[in-house]
Parts: structure tokens; C-alpha cells; sequence
């Protein structure tokens, strides 16, 4: 069974900086393409960051320029380095894998981020 451990979100200022970590078992790390998902209070759950098995990223527009995401194949871990964090970054932050597009995509159970003075 597909495991997707987050960690590293919490309580950070308006301008400040966190980094998501997501450890992943049970899958071929390497062939998958690893993500992160968000979900505002009150908003639907939105893709954030995407990084294929070839390291190719993408990011919602409202990230481009402030998040960074970056996977360590040799560690089953992605990253999302997140700068410049604004109040409406707040939510819940879910790691993503997913084998290709024939399959399903396999959910992290998230952690917390909340942007506040």
C-alpha cells in the first residue's frame, strides 16, 4: 500500500519561508510523478506543484516565482520549498504520487500551513 508521509508545515509570518517534505514507500519512487495539492477553508483542493519522473515541473500561477518543488529520487522524498508566503497560502497541503495517467493518484494526509501575523 502506497505511503505518503508530509511533514514540515506549520505557523509561519506573512514574507516567510517553509519546506514541505513528503517521504513516500511502497512505490517505484523514480517512475512516479510527485505533487502537491492544497485545500483553502472553504476552497476546493487545487494542484499547487507538479514535478514528472523526468524532473520536469509545473506550478499554479498564483506559486510561479515564490514555490519550488524538487524530488530526491535516492531518498523517496519530495520537496516543496515555499518563499514569500502570502495569507492566502493557507491551507492544507497534500503530497501527491501517481504512476502515470492510467492511474489513480494517491493522496498524502496532509499538513497544515497557515500564513499569519
Amino acid at each position: 500500500q502506497v505511503q505518503l508521509a508530509e511533514s514540515g508545515g506549520g505557523l509561519v509570518q506573512p514574507g516567510g519561508s517553509l519546506r514541505l517534505s513528503c517521504a513516500a514507500s511502497a512505490i517505484i519512487f523514480s517512475t512516479n510523478a510527485m505533487g502537491w495539492y492544497r485545500q483553502a477553508p472553504g476552497k476546493q483542493r487545487e494542484a499547487v506543484a507538479i514535478i514528472s519522473s523526468g524532473g520536469s515541473t509545473t506550478y499554479a500561477d498564483s506559486v510561479k516565482g515564490r514555490f519550488t518543488i524538487s524530488r530526491d529520487n535516492a531518498k523517496n522524498t519530495v520537496y516543496l520549498q515555499m518563499d514569500s508566503l502570502k495569507a492566502e497560502d493557507t491551507g492544507v497541503y497534500y503530497c501527491t504520487s501517481r504512476r502515470s495517467s492510467f492511474f489513480p493518484i494517491n493522496w498524502g494526509q496532509g499538513t497544515q500551513v497557515t500564513v499569519s501575523s
